[in-house]
């Protein structure tokens, strides 16, 4: 949050650069076309894939909405998280063990997890968001750690390896989502209203003083912007999508233990805005669909297709450091201006 009493920037300033940010982040007629089009298969695919194909997307689903809290931490704060399975787990366990053991009504575990998954990260990222750079991804990578091993431990509650069967599966307003092409229906629009949110935060006046506090943080302090109270509250919001995901998780598959939640669910995590492009919000759509179906379409060739799906992480950022939401965006530039410049030699 930002002080009331000043602006990132002189009230005129601050207006033109909050315009200028607006006309920046507000989807032109061609990229609503386009998100229109993309609405429309999305909406028609449970109805032609098989079912194993919808399962996918619905696991592409969860990592887009997780990966969202892991993307804006990145883009916005420039905070590399390999944390994000922590509170995941503390989702999927909250919402396995309030509706499987205790009987409360799912929503209620939901809440439960989120809450919870807030409190943590407000206590504990105090202390670790004062570090930065690698010593702050490993403060981050250790508190996966952590919670990893006491998800083991704590058996009382998680089951140790034995888990926790039998939760329930989601239902909202008399409708059970208990088919993959249900839950499709049910977590790709989360998925969606989430990217929506970001999008509008990001065009924002905490939009703002995010972009200030990652690209200029000690300038950003002059203008009275509190940058560690700033990085807590997208920490916070980015453990609130973590713990979102591990609840819709352990109500879709409906058993939940301590290797859902591992250190390589953080990476995982990592990887989807990565891929796809942390500079903006959207990009985590093809950054999970890619780390969700391209190692499904290579296990036709066999063994190999976990070398193939290595290198192809390899290429992907070696050659496309603005994920590939950037490359989608640069050839959608490049189309724009050779067409303007075709234009501009027919015309007289």
């Amino acid at each position: 949050m930002l002080p009331n009493k000043t602006s990132l920037a002189p009230p005129g300033i601050a207006g033109e650069l909050s315009a200028q940010r607006l006309r920046t982040t507000r989807p032109s007629a061609a990229a609503l076309s386009v998100l229109a089009l993309a609405a429309g298969v999305f909406l028609i695919l449970p109805m032609v894939l098989e079912r194993h194909a919808v399962d996918l997307l619905v696991f592409c689903g969860l990592y887009a909405i997780a990966g969202a809290g892991v993307g804006f931490l990145l883009g916005q704060g420039g905070i590399v998280n390999l944390g994000q399975a922590a509170f995941y787990g503390i989702g999927g366990y909250a919402s396995a063990y309030c509706s499987a053991r205790l009987g409360w009504p799912a929503p209620a575990g939901i809440a439960i997890g989120i809450v919870l998954s807030l409190a943590i990260a407000a206590l504990i990222g105090q202390p670790i968001l004062r570090l930065s750079g690698y010593f702050l991804a490993l403060a981050t990578l250790a508190l996966g750690i952590i919670c990893t091993n006491i998800y083991f431990e704590a058996d009382f509650i998680t089951g140790g390896t034995l888990g926790v069967p039998g939760v329930p599966k989601l239902a909202v307003g008399g409708v059970i989502f208990d088919t993959p092409e249900k839950f499709y229906y049910l977590v790709w629009p989360i998925a969606f209203a989430t990217i929506l949110a970001m999008h509008n935060l990001m065009g924002s006046r905490i939009g703002l003083a995010l972009q200030a506090m990652r690209d200029a943080p000690d300038a950003a302090m002059v203008m009275a912007i509190d940058n560690a109270r700033l990085k807590l509250w997208i920490f916070m919001l980015s453990s609130g999508l973590g713990a979102l995901s591990g609840s819709l998780f352990a109500h879709y598959v409906g058993f939940v233990n301590v290797d859902s939640f591992g250190v390589d669910k953080s990476i995982l995590f990592l990887l989807v805005p990565v891929i796809g492009g942390a500079s903006v919000p959207a990009g985590v759509i093809v950054g999970a669909l890619f780390i969700g179906l391209v190692p499904e379409l290579l296990s036709t060739l066999g063994d190999i297709h976990r070398v193939l799906f290595g290198l192809a992480l390899v290429a992907s950022v070696v050659f496309f450091p603005d994920g590939l939401w950037g490359l989608g965006r640069d050839l959608t530039g490049l189309v724009r201006r050779r067409s303007g410049a075709t234009r501009g030699e027919t015309t007289p």
